[in-house]
């Protein structure tokens, strides 16, 4: 299907809003993002994780770090603290955590 500007028709989060801490790690290198939807990071920030893409684009996540939001590989986070061990699975359209 056409996803649009969308990675992936589903996602999963800790809760039904997707605005809880999923979990938290260390970025394992310098990671700067094709365009505004991705979030720059310097290997050792700590990255905040609110969702998981799952289907098509399995390979990224959803985070902050410090006050910037956006999509980033998951393999360039080492996890080292979970917030949450529940995990729904809903659809991506179902919330927006975009920041203006």
């Amino acid at each position: 299907p056409d996803l649009g500007r969308r990675f992936a028709e589903r996602k999963r989060c800790a809760d039904p809003e997707c605005s809880m801490l999923m979990c938290r790690g260390k970025a394992m290198r310098d990671f700067k993002g094709p365009d505004c939807r991705f979030v720059n990071f310097k290997k050792g920030e700590a990255v905040y994780v609110y969702y998981k893409l799952i289907g098509k684009s399995t390979e990224l996540w959803a985070g902050s770090v410090g006050s910037d939001f956006g999509y980033f590989p998951k393999d360039l986070l080492e996890i080292n603290h979970n917030y949450s061990n529940e995990e729904l699975e809903l659809p991506t359209d179902v919330s927006i955590l975009f920041f203006f």
